[in-house]
């Protein structure tokens, strides 16, 4: 008897604050596409394919300077020592 009065308490307590949730539809019916449509993303797909085999392929090396240095670039972060001085 107790575990039925606790149902009955749960659903009278649980019934406004259901009625207060907003009605969101999370899975919205889509409209079909007519066959003109169909055809007209095609198409453009299509064309958008294209365009992009028409860009050109990046250059190899970004470096503006490369031309100019002799030497490869060296490690970063070794400290050069100094020797002959001390740092109090």
């Amino acid at each position: 008897m107790k575990v039925l009065r606790a149902a009955a308490l749960i659903a009278l307590l649980t019934g406004p604050a259901y009625a207060q949730m907003p009605n969101i539809n999370l899975m919205p019916e889509t409209a079909s596409k007519t066959p003109e449509q169909r055809e007209a993303e095609e198409a453009r797909d299509k064309a958008y394919k294209e365009s992009l085999k028409k860009i050109p392929d990046a250059k190899v090396s970004a470096d503006p300077w490369g031309n100019v240095r002799t030497d490869t670039p060296k490690a970063a972060g070794k400290p050069k020592s100094k020797t002959g001085s001390t740092v109090n």
